[in-house]
């Protein structure tokens, strides 16, 4: 399994220096590269992708142009006008190549319907006021963890990072990120063994029903306050907005409040990031199996909860749910959107009807139930049945159709 560590790193000012050269040496390939590319898209439109040579690695099977390679990184850096390419190591230019043959396969395989998912548009040009940088360093390149635990990347230097964990395996590549807030990162890919992260097997499991007065209702009962990290910090966001509009254009200044209101933002990100973690670890860790429904979050966001449904986080609460119940051996399955969880009642099964959002409480209209439900309780108390009815559907052996043999 390849998974991402990531850690902060703090870069002295000359390094920052020599890393916004390898960022902006980056950024020329990727422009130069693309506006060649476009030119013979545009110039024909029903040409297919372009010949790709496929580079064969231990970790990686990624598309590699060699002609764009020797026309726009080893025959540029001869020339007076793209001289300083030679500030970058050449295996994060190659790097670049190989990322914007990507972004084109994916638009690609969007359009004609290979990739599922939303669709994918195509690469566009990179701006040098662009605020969030990127360099990857790939094997080529040489980069090390020296001795003093510090970070030595060529054409930068040997940088401190914050080891706030230890890396499970050796990395094959690592890049430098450099966020909107002005932090920077280090970005590791491993391997690791997946069965170093089970868990042993537990009993019992649980169904979630998600909602925004209270961020996630229980099976069980119990329920997961919102944090409400955005609404909490609306104020501090205001003010370090409106010292931002009073900024000249393109002024230091304004580049100082473009970078206060970052971190604002960052802050936030955070926060939520970290609550989605701490849950998402604390289920997995003490359920076997998780269940909860498929959102509709982009309908959502275009009503009047739109800021609310955004705050809560629900889609990448569910994504950490998912990923961390594989690597534990957990079972994680979605119930569909079209499931009637507050319809039915979880006591007797009968189906009530819709009903108004307003409408928290309600009563179980069958003559013999007449069940009292807080309306997100029986929501989740049904998508737990719902959920361990598709876990048995999908465990059980196939029925032999008519005629199969009983041998």
């Amino acid at each position: 399994m390849r998974l991402r560590y990531q850690y902060r790193v703090y870069p002295t000012p000359g390094q920052r220096q020599r890393a916004a050269r390898v960022f902006g040496c980056r950024r020329v390939i990727w422009n130069d590269a693309l506006s060649r590319i476009k030119s013979v898209k545009s110039a024909n439109k029903r040409l297919g992708p372009p010949k790709r040579r496929i580079v064969e690695g231990p970790y990686m099977r990624v598309p590699k142009n060699p002609d764009l390679s020797k026309s726009l990184i080893t025959q540029a850096k001869k020339t007076e006008e793209r001289h300083y390419l030679k500030d970058a190591p050449v295996g994060v230019l190659q790097q670049t190549l190989r990322d914007l043959d990507a972004a084109w396969k994916a638009h690609e395989d969007s359009k004609a319907g290979v990739r599922k998912g939303l669709e994918v548009r195509p690469p566009k040009f990179k701006g040098k006021k662009d605020n969030r940088q990127s360099a990857c360093f790939t094997k080529s390149d040489r980069w090390s963890i020296t001795k003093d635990r510090r970070l030595r990347l060529p054409k930068i230097g040997n940088v401190r990072v914050k080891w706030s964990r230890d890396l499970p395996s050796v990395p094959t590549s690592v890049t430098l990120i450099k966020d909107r807030s002005g932090r920077y990162w280090a970005s590791f890919v491993v391997e690791t063994d997946p069965a170093n992260d089970m868990l042993p097997p537990v009993e019992g499991d649980q169904g979630i029903d998600l909602g925004l007065t209270r961020f996630a209702v229980l099976a069980d009962g119990s329920h997961i306050a919102s944090p409400k990290y955005l609404r909490r910090a609306e104020k501090k966001l205001k003010k370090r907005q409106r010292e931002l509009s009073r900024k000249k254009k393109d002024s230091n200044n304004r580049d100082k409040a473009r970078i206060k209101v970052a971190r604002a933002h960052a802050a936030v990100a955070d926060a939520r990031r970290n609550f989605a973690h701490q849950w998402s670890h604390k289920l997995t860790s003490e359920n076997q199996a998780v269940f909860t429904e498929t959102l509709n979050v982009r309908g959502l966001a275009r009503t009047r909860l739109a800021k609310s449904v955004h705050d809560a986080g629900w889609a990448q609460f569910v994504l950490f749910l998912e990923y961390k119940a594989s690597r534990r051996g957990r079972t994680f399955t979605k119930v569909d959107r079209a499931f009637p969880s507050s319809q039915v009642c979880s006591a007797c099964g009968h189906r009530d009807g819709p009903k108004l959002l307003n409408i928290r409480t309600w009563t179980c209209s069958e003559p013999a139930c007449l069940t009292v439900h807080d309306r997100d309780w029986n929501a989740g108390r049904n998508i737990l049945h719902e959920g361990r009815r598709i876990l048995a559907a999908q465990t059980e052996p196939p029925t032999p159709g008519p005629g199969a043999s009983s041998r």
